[in-house]
C-alpha cells in the first residue's frame, strides 16, 4: 500500500482480471455473512447488500478515475522534465541572466500544461500503465493532513484485518479439535451452545485451547512480520482453488439438505438490532478499493474496465445472496456459527469425515497464507507514515520496533475476544467505511480539481467515472459520515441497555 510507483507486473486479459477481482473480494468476510443475515432478517439484509454493493461499485470507479489522473500527472511531469533538460542545454550556450531565466521558467510552468496536451494530444495521457498505489495517490492529491488521515485509516483497517485473522484460525482449530476429542464428538453446529469455560481435553477448557492455538499461530506466523514475504502465483492459485471448492461445497450441501426437507431455518424479515453488524460485514465483504491499483493496472485492455467491474459486482452479489439464503433456510438462526464453515463439521450434516475436516479447517489454510502478507503491508505503512525525505531508520527501530507494533496489538485483541462477527462488523463499519467510501470520494474530487488545474478544463479523463456529477461524490461523503454516526450511536445505545 505504501508509497511509490512499483512494477506493473505481467499483463493479463480483462477476463483474468475479472477472476482475480472476484477472488480478492470474496474472502473471509463472506464466511461471517450468513450469521449477519440471520440476525438482521432476510429482507433488510438483501436490501442493504444490494445498496452497499452499488455504493462499493461507485467508489471503485472513483479509484479507477483517480488512477488514470495519477498516471496522467506522472506522464506530464516526465514530459516537462525532458523539455526542461533540453532547454537547459540550449540556454547554457546563450543567455546567462538568472532573473530572466527564472521568470521564463515560471511563465512556462504556468502555460505548458495545456500547451503540452494540445501539442501531444490528450487521447493516451490518461492511460493506466503504471501502478500507483493508494498511498501514492493520497500524497499526490491530498494535503499533509489528508495524507496522514489516509494512513491512519488504512493502518486501523489492517489492524482489524490481522485481529480477525488471528482469531479466526484458533477458533476454527478449537471448534474442530474440541468436538473431535471431547464428550461432544461431531456436535459442532447441532445447536448445542458451548461456553468458553466448558471442557475441551480433560482439564483444558475451550478458552484455554483457543489461547494455546493463538499462541502457536503467533509463534509460527508472527516471525514473518520481521522479514519480507511475497505472495507467489502458485500460492494464490492454491488458495483460490480451495476457496472456490469450499464455497461451492457449502452451497451444494445446504441446497441438498433443503431439497430433502431437512431445512430448519425460519428467518425473520427484519430485525433492526442486527443492522450494525450486517453493515460492517457487508462493507468488509466488498472491500477491494485498496488493492485496485495492483489488480487493474496489469489488465492489457482497459477500454471497458468499468463494465467488467460492474459484471464482477453483479456476480458477487448473486454469490453472496445464494450463500446467505441457503444458509439461513438450512440452519436455525441460533445454530449459525460466526464462521459459517463450522456449521458443516457436524456428522448429521455431512457423513464424510474428509469433507467435515476440510470445511472446518478451511479458514486455517487460507488465512494462514494471508496473515504474513497483511502484516508486512501494515509494517510498511507504518514506516511510510513516519518517513522523512532523505532519512533512514536505526536498525533497532526498522527491524524490531515497527514489526513489534504491527504484531502485538492484533494478537492482544484476539486474546481478549474471538467474537468474529463483532470484529468484522467493527472493522468494516469504521476503518472499512473510510477506505471504501470516504477516501475514494475525496480522491475523485481532488484528482478532478488537479486535472483541471494542470491540463485545463477542456481535458477529459478517458476513465472518468460514470458517476461523474459532483452530486455522487457529495452523496458518498454524506453516506459515509452518516454511517459513522449511526454505528457509533447504535453501539452506545446497545451498551447502555446492558
Amino acid at each position: 500500500m505504501a508509497g511509490g510507483i512499483t512494477d506493473t507486473g505481467e499483463l493479463y486479459s480483462p477476463y483474468v482480471g475479472l477472476v482475480y477481482m472476484f477472488n480478492l473480494i470474496v474472502g473471509t468476510g463472506a464466511l461471517t455473512m450468513p450469521k449477519a443475515f440471520a440476525t438482521a432478517g432476510w429482507l433488510v439484509s438483501l436490501i442493504l447488500l444490494l445498496f452497499l454493493g452499488f455504493m462499493s461499485y461507485m467508489t471503485t470507479t472513483f479509484v479507477v478515475e483517480a488512477m488514470a489522473a495519477a498516471n496522467a500527472q506522472l506522464r506530464w511531469k516526465r514530459m516537462e522534465k525532458r523539455k526542461e533538460d533540453d532547454e537547459d542545454e540550449d540556454s547554457s550556450s546563450g543567455v546567462s541572466d538568472s532573473d530572466v531565466l527564472l521568470q521564463d521558467g515560471y511563465e512556462r510552468a504556468e502555460t505548458r500544461p495545456i500547451l503540452s496536451v494540445q501539442r501531444r494530444g490528450s487521447a493516451n495521457i490518461f492511460e493506466i500503465t503504471e501502478r500507483v498505489e493508494m498511498g501514492q495517490m493520497a500524497s499526490m492529491f491530498f494535503n499533509k493532513v489528508g495524507v496522514n488521515l489516509f494512513y491512519f485509516c488504512i493502518i486501523i483497517y489492517l489492524y482489524g484485518d490481522l485481529a480477525i485473522y488471528a482469531a479466526a484460525v484458533p477458533v476454527s482449530l478449537m471448534q474442530v479439535t474440541c468436538s473431535v476429542t471431547g464428550n461432544h464428538s461431531c456436535s459442532v453446529g447441532d445447536g448445542t451452545k458451548y461456553n468458553d469455560t466448558d471442557k475441551c481435553w480433560g482439564p483444558i477448557r475451550r478458552i484455554d485451547a483457543y489461547r494455546l492455538y493463538l499462541a502457536a499461530f503467533t509463534l509460527l506466523l508472527g516471525p514473518f512480520t520481521f522479514f519480507n514475504v511475497q505472495k507467489t502465483k502458485y500460492l494464490q492459485i492454491m488458495t483460490s482453488l480451495m476457496r472456490w471448492i469450499a464455497f461451492i461445497l457449502m452451497i451444494i450441501l445446504a441446497l441438498i439438505r433443503i431439497g430433502r426437507g431437512q431445512a430448519e431455518g425460519h428467518p425473520s424479515m427484519a430485525q433492526l438490532s442486527g443492522i450494525r453488524n450486517l453493515f460492517g460485514v457487508c462493507v468488509y465483504s466488498f472491500m477491494c478499493q485498496h488493492s485496485l491499483p495492483s489488480l487493474l493496472t496489469p489488465i492489457s485492455k482497459k477500454k471497458h474496465v468499468n463494465k467488467l467491474v460492474l459484471l464482477d459486482y453483479i456476480l458477487i452479489l448473486a454469490f453472496y445472496s445464494l450463500l446467505s439464503f441457503t444458509a439461513i433456510y438450512c440452519f436455525r438462526n441460533d445454530t449459525l456459527m460466526d464462521m459459517y464453515t463450522l456449521n458443516f463439521t457436524n456428522c448429521d450434516i455431512i457423513s464424510v469425515a474428509f469433507i467435515r475436516y476440510f470445511l472446518g479447517l478451511f479458514p486455517v489454510f487460507t488465512i494462514s497464507t494471508n496473515f504474513p502478507i497483511i502484516a508486512v503491508t501494515l509494517r510498511n505503512n507504518w514506516k511510510t507514515l513516519f518517513h522523512r525525505e532523505g532519512g533512514t531508520y536505526p536498525w533497532l527501530v526498522d527491524r524490531i520496533v515497527f514489526p513489534a507494533i504491527t504484531l502485538i496489538p492484533p494478537v492482544l485483541v484476539a486474546f481478549c475476544t474471538h467474537d468474529l462477527e463483532s470484529l468484522v462488523g467493527i472493522t468494516g463499519a469504521y476503518a472499512g467505511n473510510g477506505i471504501q467510501y470516504l477516501i475514494p470520494a475525496f480522491l475523485a474530487y481532488c484528482s478532478r480539481k488537479d486535472t483541471q488545474l494542470v491540463f485545463g478544463s477542456g481535458t477529459v479523463n478517458k476513465h472518468l467515472s460514470p458517476f461523474r456529477h459532483t452530486f455522487w461524490i457529495v452523496f458518498v461523503l454524506v453516506w459515509g459520515f452518516s454511517c459513522f454516526v449511526f454505528v457509533t450511536a447504535n453501539i452506545v445505545l446497545s451498551e447502555s441497555k446492558l
